[in-house]
């Protein structure tokens, strides 16, 4: 049996889903939880094997929820039933552990489909959220910092700047002149493809660049 627990905070959601599941001999709907906060706590007190969760609830969003449910449980499956397919909603629900990503509108057949291939360890994700993934994946693998790398030292420089220090902060930090910190951040700006300090800033905070190298 697949054990199911149903997070929407629209009870008529709630109810078409519990009538139809019913009609299927391999699933056993377990709980509902009308909100995010119930459905962390109906998992935790049921253990089911998959959740099909919301995006847009009270109390806590299906994002939240799933984070705090992977995070306690990473062997119970979470699949988001929504009505969005932009990207503010598709990639923090992948993001957060969801394995699956599907519309409200999919078919009942299709749903349990789903969920059976899901509990296989299959990811199923609705044709747009998987074209949207394909997407940000080209989008990542042309943006500047990865078409053109930062030298170990330029990292550091770059670290050293997003804490807003002067040249002769950073000179005196990295044991180096002022004057090899303003060639560093020369080649920093040339390589993010930013005019000025702030932008670079704002640039390594968005992807991750604030850390230093870690090279002596």
């Amino acid at each position: 049996m697949i054990r199911v627990l149903i997070a929407d905070d629209h009870h008529v959601v709630r109810r078409g889903l519990l009538f139809f599941l019913k009609t299927q001999k391999d699933i056993e709907v377990v709980g509902e939880a009308a909100n995010g906060k119930e459905a962390v706590e109906l998992t935790e007190k049921w253990l089911p094997d998959i959740v099909l969760m919301d995006l847009v609830m009270p109390e806590m969003d299906g994002i939240q929820a799933t984070k705090k449910i992977k995070e306690k449980h990473a062997s119970i499956h979470v699949l988001m039933l929504t009505s969005f397919s932009d990207r503010d909603h598709v990639l923090p629900a992948i993001e957060a552990g969801a394995a699956g990503y599907q519309l409200k509108d999919i078919e009942p057949d299709e749903l349990v489909a789903v969920i059976r291939k899901i509990m296989a360890g299959e990811n199923m994700l609705h044709p747009d959220a998987r074209e949207l993934l394909v997407e940000v994946k080209k989008e990542e693998e042309n943006l500047p910092h990865v078409l053109h790398p930062l030298t170990p030292r330029e990292r550091d420089v770059l670290s050293e700047l997003t804490k807003g220090k002067s040249n002769r902060e950073i000179a005196s930090s990295l044991f180096v002149t002022e004057k090899t910190v303003k060639t560093h951040i020369s080649n920093i700006f040339s390589k993010l493809q930013v005019q000025d300090r702030t932008q670079a800033a704002l640039y390594a905070v968005k992807h991750n660049l604030t850390s230093p190298s870690n090279q002596a």
